[in-house]
């Protein structure tokens, strides 16, 4: 099998070409753009870290035509203001079918399975991976969602495992040394 040297390491060149068709990637935020853990203050206050090489890389893909969708289980002011601080159009929040929700995405937008790709850690994750030609995991991902997923992050979720999957669809379509966004 063919392979080509990226900056996280050997990776299938049938994999790659799969990477440039990706029009949708949709994400998970906890222990995806966050370590999965929630800090809870004194006064019920909640609070999250992002890494903002996470946010590099959807703010280059968006620019490349990839919309990038947020499809999460819980909610939290923190998640709608990080995603709307990255220009993130579409954001789901207190979601328990992310199935069906992915789906009204896929028909909203018009896209379909073979263009879409989905980015999660955890089994409430698998739905999304169902409608999803290419599925991601963080390296510190729940088992069975390693069983399933198409590729597996050298980065833990928080740590910038989104920057990976975006660095290597960037990669696939050629533009990973062409974009220059500012960081947030």
């Amino acid at each position: 099998m063919a392979t080509v040297d990226t900056l996280y390491g050997p990776l299938s060149q049938n994999l790659l070409k799969q990477f440039a068709k990706i029009k949708i990637l949709a994400c998970d935020v906890d222990g995806v753009f966050s370590d999965g853990r929630i800090y809870m203050g004194q006064q019920g206050e909640e609070l999250k870290a992002f890494h903002t090489r996470d946010g590099y890389g959807i703010k280059t893909l968006q620019a490349i035509g990839v919309q990038v969708v947020v499809i999460t289980g819980r909610r939290s002011n923190i998640v709608e203001q990080r995603m709307n601080s990255l220009g993130v159009k579409y954001i789901i929040q207190g979601c328990e079918d992310k199935q069906q929700a992915l789906a009204d995405l896929q028909k909203q937008l018009g896209a379909n399975n073979k263009f879409t790709a989905a980015i999660g850690d955890d089994v409430p994750d698998l739905g999304m991976f169902e409608l999803s030609n290419i599925c991601f995991t963080v390296r510190d991902g729940h088992p069975s969602v390693k069983q399933r997923a198409n590729y597996i992050t050298q980065n833990n979720g928080g740590f910038g495992a989104v920057r990976e999957v975006c660095d290597l669809i960037l990669l696939a379509k050629g533009k990973l040394n062409s974009i220059n966004e500012s960081s947030t």
